[in-house]
């Protein structure tokens, strides 16, 4: 690609993403995620592409770059660095909009402030008290695989995902966080439409005001009747002069269950189709040839749970293999095409093969962000995968891969449904 010229400040409007070459604009319909994360590979290391709603932004399509972008104290989670933002081209209808500005949280500080968020999530989730989870994990695991059987419709298919994939994380970070079982369905519905590249201009607010809501009563209601779980440790932290502020404890909620309950779903789905249409691996894994631990990081570079990550805004002109984001500019980072880059993996990157060794990904992030809930996310897969196969070692696609049809949320990678036979 054309390095992107560089003239005047973040706020001129002059040259953006895209301006040097056609950019690819991603499909808000996700239709084609394979072929979308092969174009952009092939447009270079830094792509220009626009975001659902016309919006320019630079996406990193390989692991090297990635890897090292990542740490790049240049490039920063606050959106005041971004021009267009600046320039009020981004509108509070945008559909991404909650996750370009989700709030003062751990996910838009960097440096101290993001540390000082992120300390007190690191303490809840230490690879102690991840492990000790794992008794009731596997206790909820066995009560969905005993109802699994009781779901499936008259012709014997069971929508995995609905049953079993989604209510397994949903629970365990329910109880982490401290949600009330009721609220779930609802929770689970307004991130359908907070995901979502198409959500109507007219709904995008009234999403995220109401998710606001319902977190603001969850840590009300922690405040009231302690417990337990973080939401209850974030407060008392805040009361000990830890100096977190009422609006910072609900956004930090937010993004752990944002966060703790979306990526688990996606691996789990996405582990089974992919061991699902590839029986020759399948076997392996069942067999002890290959570990559960392998497949799951196989699945976690060859499909995995986040697209394309949203987003860091150039302090400064930052030059990448010849082509320059300039200050103001906004980059994303592209995991669905990085994690099949044949630079880094190979040139049978784009086959799914557990053998594969090592498997080294970026797809729970690398540096200061790297996703806290990545040890909880792994264990809970490795609870219900060996569960669900030995339970029911004849488990069978109930449709073609073809027909598997994605969410319209170019961020996430998130079939609709995963019907199965159980038997």
């Amino acid at each position: 690609m054309t390095p992107c010229p560089v003239t005047g400040s973040g706020d001129d409007p002059g040259p953006r993403p895209g301006t040097a070459s056609e950019p690819i604009a991603l499909d808000p319909l996700v239709r084609d995620l394979a072929g979308e994360g092969a174009r952009l590979r092939a447009a270079g290391p830094v792509a220009a592409v626009e975001l659902p709603g016309g919006v320019p932004v630079w996406a990193v399509t390989r692991h090297a770059e990635a890897r090292r972008l990542l740490t790049d104290t240049r490039l920063v989670k606050d959106i005041a660095h971004w021009a267009a933002w600046r320039r009020g081209e981004i509108p509070s209808t945008w559909p991404l909009i909650g996750l370009a500005d989700p709030g003062p949280s751990m996910l838009t500080f960097d440096g101290t402030e993001h540390r000082r968020l992120r300390s007190l999530t690191a303490q809840a989730l230490t690879p102690r008290r991840v492990a000790a989870m794992r008794p009731r994990i596997e206790e909820i695991t066995r009560r969905l695989l005993d109802g699994l059987a009781g779901q499936a419709d008259a012709e014997g298919r069971v929508d995995l995902k609905a049953a079993y994939a989604c209510p397994l994380p949903m629970a365990v970070i329910g109880e982490l966080v401290g949600v009330d079982t009721a609220q779930i369905p609802r929770l689970r519905t307004l991130y359908d439409g907070f995901f979502s590249s198409v959500t109507p201009g007219a709904e995008v607010q009234a999403v995220i005001a109401e998710l606001a809501e319902l977190f603001t009563a969850i840590v009300a209601e922690k405040r009231r009747n302690p417990g337990d779980d973080l939401t209850s440790a974030l407060l008392a932290a805040a009361e000990e002069g830890d100096s977190l502020s009422d609006e910072e404890i609900v956004a930090t909620v937010q993004v752990l269950i944002t966060a703790g309950h979306e990526t688990t779903i996606s691996l789990i789905v996405s582990a089974v189709r992919a061991l699902l249409t590839h029986p020759g691996q399948l076997a392996l894994v069942r067999s002890g040839e290959v570990s559960w631990e392998a497949a799951i990081e196989e699945t976690l570079r060859w499909d995995p749970p986040v697209t394309h990550v949203l987003i860091r805004f150039a302090t400064e002109d930052v030059e990448v293999d010849g082509t320059v984001i300039r200050e103001g500019d906004a980059v994303i980072i592209a995991y669905g095409a990085i994690g099949r880059d044949e630079q880094q993996h190979g040139p049978d990157a784009g086959h799914f093969d557990v053998t594969r060794t090592p498997t080294r990904h970026l797809s729970f992030g690398h540096g200061p962000h790297v996703c806290p809930g990545a040890p909880l996310s792994r264990l809970e897969a490795l609870v219900a995968l060996p569960a669900l196969f030995e339970r029911y070692p004849a488990l069978s696609p109930a449709v073609a891969p073809e027909e598997l049809r994605n969410k319209p949320a170019v961020t996430q990678n998130e079939l609709y449904e995963l019907p199965v036979f159980l038997h």
